[in-house]
């Protein structure tokens, strides 16, 4: 059987595997970061009130479909692929010593052993965890989220206490994926510093190249003492990782013999310590601009810290780095490391983007025979509502498309807010409906929920400047990147430039030059970075004076109906008191 090292003098290609919501995608790139061909799969997913749950072994399976049917779909052999990186999401999987899974449902079913990352069955432990007032908490914004680990890891001791006591290995699911090629268990300092309290800085005076696997040293044993998991801390910290890497850090021996089988590639591929996919999609976008859009040639390093990246998917990431920690109240973060090594991270987010935007438009009357409409037209139903909206702006001699929602405002808190308020008690609020139920108000709808959500991200990036940053260019990717109507409206309500990168794989891109780095063609992620990330279109916000005064009065509306519904809230409480 061939080997790694027998494929050295081939050309390099970086494989990128990323595990989403509902599916598994995998990609194939050059040595100029152009994608050479993907491929996807979908995966199954349990929804339960507040419980939402996925199985690993059928997200590994449906990696395996899409890595072979993007290796075919590029024409490149197992053998051409020099590094492998993987990305997920940040959910919580569950295995046993013989790392077979342990079921984390109320259901008891053994497949289900991932609590997918929107599950907010925790809240109540993560407000307990809240109320200890941890030094650790300084490092998330100040409080833990209900889709954080430690919240999720107490509802399961506290509910299912048999499959605790069965639990051999707690682990991000990236941190899984890349554990279940390899067999090496270290962490990646993405997700135990993003969603497992892990003090990265301890690493402070470890370099990047450091070839060495880290020893854990920066969990916190009083916090999972006191937060009534000290259990955890058993075992130099086996459960939760004793070991904690730089993302692209080379795991053990590269593919095991049976992984690389299942596959389709060559035992001892180089796989690097994984992200999880929204930071994947950060180090996949964030080097994305030209030269020329660097104003201070003189300080290339601070040029990275005036942008935001948005990940934009079934919820938007926003993330934005700094060369000193910047604690910022309701954003998580400061995280060392997290993205770009040796810069500290602020990640703010909305919980339901895209999937918001699905809610919106599934729900309403209009969507059956919208959705036949876009099918007959062989357009999706987005391209559709844009002509629609096109359409009602020449109709009503409307001065500028945005105009038409003056009188629909939208808080598109339906799955609670996650950045800058930190409620997960928030809901959605709609103002504004009526009795018409015709597509055409549904494309009203619509527009005022992407107005929302840009109002949203407005809300982060003011709060994140206000508290230090100094971000004036934002970079979008993922699939709302796709979407001109999404972009032109964040450009407008914001008021910088978004620019796209070349390639729209962005996440996948990322998981690649994880790959890259571990097989050592780049001395470092930033390196890898720098070289493989392009920028594409820069959408520029209107210069007309009308929109940014219209922009700014429904911003307005929108900040305050949240405040509307915390006084509603109180009332409510006191009436039930």
């Amino acid at each position: 059987m061939a080997t790694a090292a027998s494929a050295a003098t081939r050309r390099s290609v970086f494989l990128g595997v990323d595990v989403g919501t509902g599916s598994a995608r995998a990609g194939l790139f050059d040595e100029e970061g152009k994608l050479l061909g993907s491929a996807s799969s979908p995966i199954q997913i349990w929804k339960e009130g507040d419980c939402v749950e996925q199985s690993s072994t059928d997200i590994w399976h449906a990696i395996c479909a899409a890595v072979k049917a993007a290796c075919s779909l590029a024409n490149i052999s197992g053998e051409d692929v020099s590094g492998i990186g993987f990305a997920a999401t940040c959910s919580l999987v569950a295995v046993d010593a013989d790392g077979s899974p342990v079921t984390v449902s109320w259901s008891g079913d053994s497949r289900r052993n991932i609590i997918v990352w929107m599950d907010h069955r925790a809240i109540k432990q993560a407000e307990k965890i809240n109320s200890s007032n941890s030094s650790v908490l300084q490092y998330c914004g100040g409080a833990v989220s209900p889709e954080m680990q430690p919240p999720k890891l107490l509802w399961v001791k506290e509910n299912l206490r048999e499959s605790w006591s069965l639990v051999f290995r707690w682990m991000d699911l990236s941190d899984w994926l890349s554990y279940r090629a390899t067999g090496d268990d270290t962490r990646s300092l993405c997700t135990t510093v993003c969603k497992w309290t892990y003090l990265g800085h301890a690493h402070m005076q470890l370099s990047e190249k450091d070839s060495r696997d880290m020893e854990a040293c920066g969990w916190d044993d009083d916090f999972w003492e006191e937060i009534g998991l000290a259990d955890l801390v058993d075992g130099h910290h086996a459960k939760i990782g004793r070991s904690v890497a730089f993302p692209g850090h080379p795991l053990g021996n590269g593919l095991t013999p049976v992984a690389a089988k299942e596959l389709g590639l060559l035992a001892g591929t180089p796989v690097g310590t994984s992200l999880i996919d929204a930071h994947a999609g950060g180090v996949g976008v964030i080097e994305s601009v030209s030269e020329s859009d660097i104003e201070d040639k003189e300080n290339v390093k601070e040029a990275i810290c005036h942008r935001m990246v948005l990940v934009c998917g079934t919820s938007t990431c926003h993330m934005a780095v700094a060369q000193s920690k910047l604690f910022i109240p309701g954003v998580w973060g400061p995280f060392w490391s997290a993205m770009v090594p040796e810069y500290w991270l602020t990640e703010g987010g909305q919980s339901a983007t895209g999937a918001l935007l699905d809610h919106v438009i599934q729900n309403h009357v209009a969507s059956p025979l919208l959705a036949n409409r876009a099918a007959s037209q062989s357009v999706s139903v987005f391209e559709l509502l844009n002509k629609i909206l096109e359409s009602l702006k020449h109709d009503l001699k409307t001065p500028f498309l945005a105009a038409l929602t003056e009188n629909i405002h939208v808080l598109p808190d339906y799955h609670g807010n996650r950045s800058p308020l930190a409620d997960p008690q928030a809901k959605g609020v709609i103002c504004g409906l009526t009795l018409d139920s015709s597509e055409k108000q549904l494309a009203l709808l619509y527009l005022a929920t992407v107005q929302s959500l840009a109002y949203g991200t407005r809300h982060i990036v003011e709060h994140c400047n206000a508290h230090g940053h100094t971000i004036d260019t934002v970079l979008a990717c993922g699939g709302l990147a796709k979407n001109p109507l999404f972009l032109q409206e964040h450009a407008d309500i914001i008021g910088c430039p978004i620019i796209l990168p070349r390639e729209s794989e962005s996440v996948l891109l990322g998981a690649a030059i994880l790959g890259a780095v571990a097989a050592k063609k780049y001395s470092s992620l930033r390196e890898a970075m720098k070289a493989l990330n392009a920028a594409g279109l820069v959408i520029h916000p209107s210069n007309d004076p009308r929109i940014k005064k219209y922009h700014d009065a429904k911003y307005h509306i929108f900040r305050e109906l949240y405040e509307q519904q915390l006084a509603q809230r109180s009332i409510m409480a006191d009436a039930l008191a």
